[in-house]
C-alpha cells in the first residue's frame, strides 16, 4: 500500500526565528561545538502518544526480548518495552539534507510502501521524497537475545545526510507542557556519542501497576554517530527545527534535563549509503547503551535470520489453512495468528492485549499528571476478557493449546475478583486498572467456555474459580451490568448467549468434580434462558417487521415504549429502534440454529439498518436505528452524521465524541453465519472484505470508513483535531491490529476448509 507520510502529523511547530549561532551557520561559519549547557527551551511541547492505526507490529518469538515495535504513517511508532503496556517512543523518523540547499522531513516531504516477510514480523518501509530526490528503505526487527529494535537503512542516492529524530516517551509517558508530566531526561553519553533518554519514575495515577521499572533507552549505530544532540520538542533545541531551518544540527546539545525530549542524530551511513542502527533498553544508562551496542554488533543478516527462524519454528506447529484459499488468505491466515501471539506479554503469560494500538493515541497527552501523579495510558494494550475469549479462540483453532491454556489461567488465576467476577479490564498483572469499570456478565461467563475448550475442565486449581465464576453468573443473571459494547444495560442477546454456554460448559466441569447438585443448577438456569431469550429480546411491535431481535431490552419487555440515549454524542431512541447483530452469538454458541425463523428475520432487518457497502466489501455498524447517521457514535467524526463532533477526520478524543464506523469482526460474523448455512462462496467473499479493509499488509483494524474519501490535515494541523487521511472501505483511526478481529480472520480461514465454523 501507499500513503502520504505527511500524514504523520508530529507535535512540534518549525521554528520561524533562528538563533543567531544557527544563523552564523547558514551564513558559511563552521558549526559550533557541542554546548555543555543544557538545551534551551524546556520543558518543551505537551508530549502525546502515537497514531494506532499501524502498517506492522512485530516482535522477536522469543521471551529474552521483551521489546515490540510498531510502524505507522511510515515511521517507526509505538515501541513496548519492558511490558507490552508500557510504551517508550512516540516516533522516530528520518530528516535528509544535503548540507546546503535542503532539508526534508519524512513526516511532511515523503510518501511511503510498505511490505512484510511471509511471517507478517519483519517489516521494510520504503519512504521516497515527493520531490524525486532519494528514496529510503528501512527493515525493522527486534533482536531475538536482547531488548532492541534494530534497523537497517539504505538512502539512495548515496552522498547524502540522513539523521533521525527520535522523540521519547521513556517509561509510558512523555512530559513536556504546562503539566510536564512524566518528564524524560536526556543526555549525550561522554564515551560513545550516543543519545540517551531515561526516565526513572515509577510511580503513575495506576496503583496497581507495581511491575514498573526504571528505563533508559540509547540510540547507537555500528559506527560511532557523526553527530547527536538531544532538546526539546517543539523549541530551537528540537533537531528537526535545526535542520529545518540551518541544514545543520548547531548547537548540538548534550543534555535536556525533565522534559519532552527528543534526541536528533546523524547517522554514519556508509559508502552505499547504508547503516544499522538500533534502540536499546535497560534498567540503567549503561545497560542500555550495552544492550544497543551488542544489537548492532553483529551483521544484520544475521540478527534478521534468527528473528525470522523464530516465525518459522512456531507457524510450523501451527494448524495450515486450506488449500482451497488464494495465496493472500494464506498469507492473512498465518500473519494474523502471529499478530496474536505477538500480542502475549512476555513478563505475564497469557496476557494478551487487545491491540498494539491504543485509540487515537495522537490526541492523547503523554505528559499529564492526573493527581499529581505521571499518567498512565494502557488502554487497548491492557487485558479485556472479551477480547482475551476472542483472541483464545483464534489461538484455539490455529493449535496453539500452549497459549490458549495461558489465557485462560491468566483470566481465572489472576483477573477474577474475588466473589467470582471477571473485571471489564485490567493490567498486565491482572490487578484493576485506571480505566477499570462495569461489569458485564459475558466476560464473566466466557472464561468457563475457555476452561472447557481448552481441556482444563479436570483441573483443580481451576475448578473453584470456575465454581466461583458460575455462581455468580447464576445469582446475576440474565441481566446485569453492560452489553459487549459497554454502553447499555439491560437483556442482551449476545450476553445472554454467552452466560447459557457458560453455564452448561460449568455443569460439565462440575460433574467432572464430584457437584452434581451445581451441575444440576447450571443446567436449570441455562436451560430457563434458553428458554426465556427470545421473549426478553425479540419484539413483536417494531417498525421494521413483524418479530425481530433488539440491541436490547431494557428491562425485559421488548415491546414496551422505552427510550434511551444512544451515548457517544448520538441521540435518544426507542428500545424497539435500535438493532444489532448480536444475536448471531446464539446461533455461533449453538443456542439457536442458524435458519431460526426469528434470526433469519433479524438478519433482514440489520442489512436494512447497519449494512453499508464499500470499495472492500459489505460491513455493519455495531448497532443503529433506520435514521440515517445514528449508527453508533464512537469513530471519528463524519459531520454529516447526527452528532455533536465539530470537525470530520477529527479522532473521538479529546471530546469523546465523533461517528460509528463499520467494524470488521461484524463482517466476520456474518461469513461464519454464512458458513453454518453451508453459504461457503458468501463466507469466502466477506473473508476477503476484512483483508481489504485493513492496514498495513493485513492487520485488521477496530473499524473501517465507510464515507468518503478523506485527505490528511496539512502538516503540522493540530492532533486533536487533524484528519489522518481516510478511504473508503479502508481502516478507520481507532486502532489497528484488533486482536478479536484478527482471531475471527483466522478462524474464518480455517472454518472455510472445514466448511463450518
Amino acid at each position: 500500500m501507499s500513503a502520504p507520510t505527511g500524514r504523520l502529523l508530529r507535535r512540534f511547530a518549525l521554528v520561524a526565528a533562528l538563533p543567531v549561532t544557527v544563523a552564523a551557520a547558514v551564513a558559511g561559519v563552521p558549526p559550533a561545538r557541542a554546548d555543555a549547557a543544557p538545551a534551551p527551551g524546556g520543558p518543551g511541547a505537551a508530549s502525546h502518544f502515537d497514531v494506532a492505526r499501524k502498517d506492522c507490529v512485530g516482535t522477536a518469538r522469543s521471551g529474552a526480548s521483551k521489546v515490540w515495535y510498531t510502524v505507522a504513517n511510515g515511521a517507526l511508532s509505538d515501541v513496548y518495552e519492558p511490558t507490552i503496556d508500557n510504551s517508550d517512543v512516540e516516533s522516530m523518523q528520518y530528516v535528509v539534507t544535503d548540507g546546503r540547499t535542503f532539508t526534508e522531513l519524512q513526516a511532511r516531504d515523503t510518501t511511503y510502501s510498505v511490505a512484510t516477510d511471509p511471517s507478517g514480523m519483519a517489516c521494510t518501509v520504503t519512504a521516497a521524497s515527493r520531490r524525486g530526490r532519494y528514496r529510503i528503505t528501512t527493515t525493522y526487527v527486534t533482536d531475538p537475545g536482547r531488548d532492541a529494535v534494530v534497523m537497517s537503512t539504505r538512502v539512495q542516492p548515496a552522498g547524502l545526510r540522513l539523521y533521525v529524530r527520535l522523540d521519547t516517551n521513556v517509561n509510558g509517558n512523555g512530559g513536556g507542557g504546562v503539566a510536564n508530566g512524566g518528564a524524560d531526561s536526556g543526555v549525550i553519553d561522554g564515551a560513545t556519542r550516543a543519545p540517551v533518554v531515561s526516565d526513572t519514575n515509577t510511580v503513575t495515577n495506576a496503583a496497581n501497576r507495581d511491575y514498573a521499572v526504571p528505563t533508559h533507552l540509547a540510540l547507537r549505530a555500528q559506527r560511532p554517530l557523526p553527530e547527536a544532540s538531544v532538546g526539546y520538542a517543539g523549541t530551537g533545541s528540537d533537531g528537526a527545527a535545526q535542520l529545518d531551518t540551518a541544514r545543520a544540527l548547531t548547537p548540538a546539545y548534550t543534555s535536556a534535563p525533565h522534559g519532552n525530549v527528543v534526541a536528533t542524530a546523524r547517522l554514519p551511513l556508509d559508502r552505499d549509503g547504508r547503516v544499522t542502527f538500533a534502540l536499546g533498553f535497560g534498567r540503567s544508562p549503561s545497560a542500555a547503551l550495552g544492550t544497543a551496542a551488542d544489537a548492532v554488533s553483529r551483521p544484520f543478516a544475521s540478527t534478521l535470520g534468527r528473528y525470522q527462524a523464530g516465525w518459522r519454528a512456531y507457524d510450523a506447529h501451527l494448524r495450515r489453512p486450506p488449500a482451497r484459499l488464494d495465496g493472500r488468505l494464506r498469507d492473512a491466515y498465518r500473519q494474523s495468528v502471529n499478530v496474536l501471539k505477538a500480542s502475549e506479554d512476555k513478563t505475564f503469560p497469557g496476557a494478551v492485549a487487545a491491540s498494539l494500538g491504543s485509540p487515537w493515541g495522537q490526541a492523547v497527552g503523554a505528559g499529564d499528571a492526573p493527581g499529581g501523579k505521571a499518567v498512565y495510558f494502557g488502554s487497548y494494550r491492557e487485558v479485556f476478557a472479551r477480547d482475551l475469549y476472542e483472541a483464545f479462540t483464534g489461538l484455539l483453532a490455529a493449535g496453539d493449546i500452549g497459549t490458549a491454556r495461558a489465557t485462560v489461567r491468566f483470566l481465572l488465576l489472576r483477573q477474577q475478583q474475588p466473589d467470582g467476577r471477571l473485571p471489564r479490564n485490567s493490567l498486565l498483572n491482572g490487578r484493576i486498572a485506571p480505566d477499570t469499570g462495569g461489569d458485564q456478565l459475558d466476560e464473566t461467563a466466557y472464561p468457563i467456555l475457555m476452561a472447557h475448550q481448552a481441556g482444563l475442565a479436570g483441573d483443580t486449581e481451576l475448578w473453584p474459580h470456575v465454581r466461583s465464576a458460575a455462581d455468580f453468573v447464576v445469582a446475576h443473571g440474565p441481566a446485569f451490568g453492560v452489553e459487549r459494547w459497554e454502553e447499555q444495560s439491560g437483556y442482551s442477546p449476545s450476553t445472554i448467549a454467552a452466560e447459557i454456554a457458560g453455564l452448561v460448559a460449568a455443569g460439565d466441569v462440575a460433574d467432572r468434580h464430584g457437584d452434581p447438585g451445581r451441575a444440576r443448577l447450571y443446567r436449570a438456569t441455562a436451560d430457563r434462558f434458553t428458554r426465556s431469550v427470545k421473549g426478553w429480546t425479540v419484539t413483536t411491535s417494531g417498525p421494521y417487521a413483524p418479530r425481530y431481535f433488539l440491541r436490547l431490552s431494557r428491562a425485559g419487555d421488548p415491546d414496551a415504549a422505552v427510550s434511551y440515549n444512544l451515548g457517544n454524542g448520538g441521540p435518544t431512541e426507542d428500545q424497539r429502534r435500535v438493532v444489532d447483530a448480536g444475536f448471531l452469538e446464539l446461533t455461533r454458541l449453538g443456542v439457536l440454529p442458524a435458519r431460526d425463523p426469528d434470526v433469519l428475520a433479524s438478519l433482514r432487518v440489520v442489512d436494512g439498518v447497519l449494512r453499508r457497502t464499500t470499495p472492500s466489501g459489505p460491513g455493519w455498524y455495531r448497532y443503529g436505528t433506520g435514521t440515517a447517521g445514528t449508527e453508533d457514535g464512537y469513530g471519528d467524526c463524519y459531520e454529516p452524521d447526527p452528532t455533536s463532533c465539530e470537525r470530520t477526520g477529527s479522532p473521538w478524543p479529546p471530546s469523546d465524541t465523533g461517528s460509528g464506523h463499520l467494524w470488521p469482526v461484524l463482517t466476520g460474523e456474518r461469513a461464519e453465519q454464512a458458513l453454518q448455512t453451508g453459504d461457503t462462496g458468501t463466507a469466502a467473499d466477506l473473508l476477503r472484505t476484512m483483508r481489504g479493509m485493513s492496514s498495513g499488509t493485513g492487520l485488521v483494524p477496530e473499524q473501517a470508513w465507510e464515507d468518503p474519501d478523506l485527505p490528511a490535515s496539512p502538516y503540522g494541523t493540530d492532533p486533536a483535531t487533524a484528519s489522518i487521511g481516510f478511504r473508503s472501505g479502508g481502516p478507520a483511526g481507532s486502532a489497528s491490529p484488533l486482536t478479536w478481529a484478527q482471531a475471527q480472520q483466522a478462524r474464518l480461514a480455517l472454518a472455510l476448509g472445514a466448511r463450518r465454523p
